[in-house]
């Protein structure tokens, strides 16, 4: 059983930044690959970043240059510069299982972006 637990949003002016954490517990061994996705009303949710076991990154062309996602064993960061009001969206944490055809999801974080 994995779970997700997200932290870090909040209310900022663009051009600010904000470092998102998610913390994944439980059985963190099953655990492949990790990104944050995010999700606003009218919009389908978004794939923003990832990073696979062995530290490979990929990242959404909207967030390039100004995202970074990291990751130390069961915590996953999400370092958001530059932030632009159409970033504001709920951002959840997703980690899919090694072997098998399942994935978990945090409940989401909201971040919010003022002009």
């Amino acid at each position: 059983q994995v779970q997700l637990v997200e932290s870090g949003g909040g209310l900022v002016q663009a051009g600010e930044s904000l470092s998102l954490l998610c913390t994944a517990s439980g059985s963190i061994s099953d655990i492949s690959g990790m990104a944050w996705f995010r999700q606003t009303p009218g919009k389908q949710r978004e794939l923003v970043a990832s990073i696979t076991t062995g530290g490979r990154t990929e990242y959404a062309d909207s967030v390039k240059g100004r995202f970074t996602i990291s990751r130390d064993n069961a915590k996953v960061y999400l370092q958001m510069n530059s932030l632009k009001p159409e970033d504001t969206a709920i951002y959840y944490c997703y980690a899919q299982l090694v072997g098998l055809t399942s994935s978990r999801w945090g409940l989401g974080t909201q971040v919010t972006v003022s002009s």
